[in-house]
């Protein structure tokens, strides 16, 4: 899912992500609780008439503020109490807040408020998070308005530990709820302990329902967390490296800073078919300011084109049972010494898919 944080794509109007063929894109329901608040989106009749986009929402809960805005956050049982960045004024998250401003965007899915910790964090405060995720889902579930014309998905917390995390995917999944997120994680852990977890939250989790991991872009990532069996990811990578001159495509990144650019005439990517690599050669896009605006502009929408066809690509792999042969082929591609990263390596090995 691209990531419009309050309601849009840095650079990109909402036609122009959808003619990317993006079908879901995700909004945070901290930052639109600011601004523009729920009132006038209420008013509005949503988040979707508001900023004019046809397809798909998901909101996160503002938990993920618990830990990016530390310094202006209080947790306590009742919620988190946020000084905003923007203008100081307070706000108080509840889990009811939380589903009230949610209800109000009208988002496709929204997600449970649940108490973030960062990834590092050890002991009390980690088992503390847990078992208040557990209870807050309840008051969201009790909160929740719209029912049928929204899903609630739950997040498994439970750190690095996976005996909490087990506890937590037991706790979540005995709700019964649409479907179910892994969070916490992307945070500066080892890629070693980051598949483990996502592994054993992906066995534990129903198989019938969506299982989304938060906060997750980078393409080797993508490829190896939808072989341990995610279905749903997000993340301002594409975008965030597009504004810093930076193109994704199946042999990694290329810089347009790079000098060998300057005589290239071919596109960013023979396979895509975005408006950037039908119109413009690499030669022309070295030749752009880095600090451009267009450049950034031209990027984000390569970028998120590169991450919406790798994932439809490794969708109709899976439907034409040839994933395992993508995968390699990949990863090859990424990785054309064969110089793969072990995790990599054993993320795979776990579920019969070879490299080396």
């Amino acid at each position: 899912m691209p990531v419009g944080t309050q309601g849009t794509m840095k650079g990109l109007t909402s036609s122009q992500v959808e003619e990317l063929g993006a079908q879901i894109i995700l909004g945070n329901t901290y930052h639109l609780g600011h601004r523009p608040g729920p009132e006038v989106m209420a008013k509005m009749g949503g988040l979707h008439k508001f900023m004019s986009w046809k397809n798909n929402l998901l909101t996160d809960s503002g938990g993920f503020q618990m830990v990016s805005l530390l310094k202006l956050a209080e947790i306590t049982e009742e919620g988190v109490k946020f000084e905003s960045p923007h203008d100081g004024t307070e706000l108080m998250m509840t889990p009811e807040k939380s589903m009230e401003i949610q209800n109000a965007i009208g988002a496709d899915i929204m997600m449970a408020l649940d108490d973030v910790v960062h990834v590092s964090t050890r002991g009390e405060r980690v088992v503390e998070a847990l078992h208040r995720t557990l209870r807050w889902i309840d008051r969201c579930v009790a909160a929740h308005s719209r029912p049928t014309e929204q899903n609630l998905f739950p997040i498994v917390q439970g750190g690095l530990d996976v005996e909490l995390r087990k506890i937590c995917v037991e706790g979540l999944v005995k709700r019964n709820l649409p479907g179910y997120a892994i969070g916490g994680l992307s945070g500066g852990e080892s890629k070693d302990e980051f598949w483990r977890v996502v592994s054993l939250c992906t066995d534990l989790l129903p198989k019938d329902k969506p299982r989304y991991l938060m906060g997750v872009g980078f393409p080797v990532d993508l490829v190896v967390c939808v072989a341990l069996g995610v279905d749903m990811f997000d993340c301002v990578y594409p975008t965030r490296t597009a504004r810093f001159g930076t193109a994704l495509v199946d042999s990694g990144t290329l810089s347009l800073r790079s000098k060998s650019l300057k005589d290239d005439y071919d596109p960013l990517d023979s396979e895509c078919s975005c408006s950037t690599c039908k119109n413009f050669t690499r030669a022309y896009l070295y030749s752009l300011p880095n600090s451009s605006a267009l450049i950034a502009k031209l990027l984000t929408i390569h970028n998120i084109a590169y991450q919406l066809r790798l994932m439809r690509r490794a969708r109709q792999s899976i439907l034409e049972n040839r994933f395992p042969a993508f995968v390699r082929k990949f990863m090859e591609l990424q990785y054309p010494k064969h110089n793969y990263p072990n995790w990599v390596v054993e993320a795979l090995a776990s579920v019969k898919i070879e490299l080396i």
